[in-house]
């Protein structure tokens, strides 16, 4: 049973209005604040607010996880303002259902060390400086192609909604485990010939870039933040086991959301 929430608010006027009123309301009805142990994470703002909770909570696979949209877009918010006490009813009585959502895992072998870094949304590989780059892109260890261009994307399914579709990816359904290997400015000429479309690669399949003599130095932007990594061997990027548990109400659906954040006016 959900007693114990936590709310992850965003730094603007609007959110931490809203906030006040979802603290005072879920308390009202005998939910606990708490900083430290909680069974529902609750984020307040938009899919930024989101991104921040889950990472901040370190992925937890036993915490439940909603957004409450006080921003523009919110395609990851499940409710808004008008909904709070709809979210709080169906709480009480169990009427829920929960998404399990796969995380992207990235391990990153540089200058004799491996980092691993968990990502909701997408990885974004490109040169330290923004120079051209060259990859050879492996899937499960088969040469997919060596890409030349400004850089590649990766998205997971929750992520094909949010950059991703900005460099012309696709949708992926929601329930759907994939990554999502898209192209930013391809090079195709004389030299070099490379996808110029995006390519879904299903669950349990690894990605390996293999950067070449020619781009060792690159810059990472993981779920909007930046880090740069020095002599890199090789990063190798899958979704498996690793997920978490989103709250949503029983009428959610992902196909009237995609008409309502992207569609309607």
């Amino acid at each position: 049973m959900i007693r114990n929430i936590r709310l992850f608010v965003n730094h603007n006027d609007q959110s931490i209005k809203l906030a006040k009123l979802v603290k005072d309301s879920f308390i009202k009805n005998g939910f606990i604040l708490s900083d430290d142990s909680f069974d529902l994470g609750i984020a307040v703002g938009g899919d930024g607010s989101f991104i921040r909770m889950v990472r901040n909570s370190r992925f937890d696979e036993s915490v439940k996880y909603i957004g409450i949209n006080a921003g523009t877009l919110g395609f990851l918010q499940e409710a808004n303002e008008h909904e709070i006490n709809k979210l709080i009813r169906v709480i009480q009585n169990n009427d829920y259902k929960l998404d399990e959502i796969y995380i992207q895992e990235t391990d990153i072998v540089h200058e004799d060390k491996e980092d691993r870094l968990y990502s909701l949304n997408e990885i974004i590989i490109r040169d330290e400086f923004l120079k051209t780059v060259k990859f050879d892109v492996l899937v499960d260890n088969d040469l997919l192609e060596t890409f030349v261009g400004d850089g590649l994307l990766i998205a997971s399914t929750i992520g094909s909604t949010g950059h991703n579709l900005s460099y012309g990816g696709s949708i992926v359904y929601s329930d759907l485990p994939t990554l999502q290997i898209t192209p930013l400015a391809p090079i195709n000429s004389k030299a070099y010939t490379n996808l110029v479309t995006s390519i879904i690669i299903p669950k349990d399949k690894e990605i390996m870039i293999l950067p070449t003599e020619f781009t060792k130095n690159l810059m990472l932007t993981i779920d909007g933040e930046h880090s740069t990594y020095q002599n890199v061997d090789t990063i190798n990027t899958y979704v498996k086991d690793k997920k978490i548990k989103c709250l949503r109400f029983r009428d959610s659906n992902f196909s009237r959301k995609v008409n309502e954040k992207l569609l309607s006016k």
